[in-house]
């Protein structure tokens, strides 16, 4: 197995990307090799022509079935490097869910932005509050092109809340992979402040960070930046959940 995921054909992105990460990230490998991996993750299938990885087998004792099991999804190769600490598997099975249940096929709605975006970081640390409990940290750019913009010709509001619900989604994701729990939800509520518009061409820099992950419920919070000159577009507050069934 390659230790990195195969450069996506500049032919699938539907607009162009930015230039992502600086020169000096240490990025690691999108997929690791699975001597690497910890007891709970995901195992990958040789036999597969994609090396899709595949969740552990269950045992008496283990809960019910996920909604989404991120394991269980098609493998979507991610066109860059991404650094940060959390390890590749985690890294790839949550690009693998974003691109598979978040953006979707080509037709899908806003598909053309979601296929843009790039993430430069994907981190798991110890957070800042008491008990040191993990915390998931996600970057992503993408640039601003005329199909994101309004009438204005600023970046459209109803675009700024796509690339929300899909990006503060991912620190979840990432910290339910890291820990064992299933951080994949449908949104409850999303909560967005504008600040400043953002023209044709701005760089956009998305940082989102986990908050809380229960048996159920889960949050998030988010910032777009202009990723040039640091000015804050948009910052955001989302809070998802597990679903029964769909």
């Amino acid at each position: 197995m390659s230790s990195r995921l195969a450069l996506a054909p500049l032919s699938e992105l539907a607009s162009p990307s930015p230039e992502v990460g600086p020169a000096d990230v240490d990025a690691e490998p999108v997929l690791a090799h699975e001597d690497d991996l910890p007891a709970h993750a995901p195992r990958t299938n040789t036999n597969t022509p994609h090396h899709t990885a595949t969740a552990p087998q269950p045992t008496a004792n283990a809960p019910a079935k996920s909604w989404v099991d991120p394991a269980a999804l098609p493998a979507h190769a991610h066109a860059t490097p991404v650094g940060g600490s959390a390890p590749a598997w985690v890294k790839a099975l949550s690009y693998n869910t974003l691109m598979h249940y978040g953006v979707g096929p080509a037709d899908a709605f806003g598909a053309r932005v979601g296929r843009a975006l790039r993430f430069t970081d994907v981190s798991v640390r110890p957070g800042a509050g008491a008990g040191g409990r993990l915390e998931a940290t996600t970057t992503a750019e993408v640039a601003v092109t005329k199909h994101m913009l309004n009438g204005a010709g600023m970046l459209h509001g109803g675009c700024v809340a796509y690339l929300i619900d899909n990006c503060c989604s991912t620190p979840l994701v990432v910290l339910g992979l890291s820990t064992g729990t299933n951080g994949v939800g449908v949104t409850q509520a999303l909560n967005i402040l504008f600040h400043a518009p953002a023209p044709l061409g701005t760089t956009l820099q998305i940082v989102s960070t986990s908050i809380a992950l229960g048996g159920r419920v889960m949050s998030a919070r988010c910032e777009i930046l202009d990723k040039d000159s640091g000015r804050t577009i948009a910052s955001a507050f989302l809070s998802k959940m597990q679903p029964a069934k769909l």
